[in-house]
């Protein structure tokens, strides 16, 4: 199976941006979500659950670099930071990343959280 952030410099739309000893921060260019961008562990991991501590410090400390980069280029009033876990949990490539999504006010579904979706009454379980 492939992984495309086991290998990132193969994928021509996307650019390191940050990047730490065990971590990356990569963006794509987005038209919706401007300014997003992806925190992956350089070792193939396939969810948040299976990174080892020095991972999860550098990811915490790479995302603190992160905030600094996003919040001089853009003007946005929040972020959505997060993780999807398994198929069930939305998540699509299974080699863990951390969402790093900045929010602006004008955006149609702002105020709206990640969980907004998943609280609907259409996403009720049925026994």
């Amino acid at each position: 199976m492939y992984f495309p952030f086991c290998f990132p410099e193969n994928d021509k739309e996307q650019s390191i941006v940050l990047s730490n000893e065990y971590c990356l921060f990569v963006q794509k260019p987005q038209p919706v979500l401007l300014g997003s961008g992806l925190i992956v562990p350089k070792t193939h991991r396939e969810t948040v659950f299976d990174l080892t501590h020095q991972e999860w410090q550098a990811t915490f400390e790479l995302l603190q670099k992160v905030k600094g980069l996003l919040d001089k280029e853009y003007q946005h009033q929040g972020y959505n930071v997060g993780w999807n876990c398994g198929h069930v949990g939305g998540q699509e490539i299974f080699h863990a990343h951390l969402h790093v999504i900045p929010r602006f006010e004008d955006e149609p579904l702002a105020g709206k959280s990640i969980r907004y979706w998943l609280k609907q009454p259409s996403n009720q379980r049925v026994d």
